[in-house]
């Protein structure tokens, strides 16, 4: 028998099909942003955009991956022309990641058709409930990012 409120096998519940519409969902936009882009590629777009030039060992970190399994993606961009590398002007050593015009072009376009989407899903709600839900939602990945 479980001895957890109802609460948190209801926020099991919910957040187990968010996870799996959103998997499905960055399928789709990784798709849209490049044919042979995979899904899991879409999110490091999302951060070079949002942040800027990184390196390499500061996205694996953000988002909990291995440093071999963040190269094999980052190449996999680049082979797509989606984001180059230069030197870090810090450190000679190391390499920044960037989004390419191109790659910028193509997500920027996707980025915009998702958020349209998201405008005509919520149409119904108000500003207020929005910006609530990316507030929990924020505080939730938080909470996430600290256990890991």
């Amino acid at each position: 028998m479980d001895d957890f409120a109802p609460e948190y096998l209801d926020l099991e519940r919910e957040v187990a099909v968010f996870l799996r519409r959103a998997r499905s969902a960055s399928g789709e936009m990784a798709r849209e942003v490049h044919p042979e882009l995979e899904p899991a590629a879409y999110g490091l777009l999302l951060r070079l955009d949002t942040v800027g030039p990184q390196r390499a060992t500061a996205l694996a970190a953000y988002f909990g991956v291995g440093k071999g399994t963040m190269s094999r993606q980052l190449r996999a961009l680049e082979k797509l022309r989606l984001v180059s590398r230069s030197p870090d002007p810090e450190d000679g050593r190391a390499s920044l990641v960037q989004l390419t015009p191109d790659g910028r072009d193509r997500f920027t376009r996707v980025r915009q058709a998702r958020r349209a989407a998201y405008a005509r899903r919520l149409s119904a709600w108000q500003g207020d409930e929005v910006a609530e839900l990316a507030r929990l939602l924020h505080r939730f990945n938080d909470v996430q990012a600290d256990s890991s």
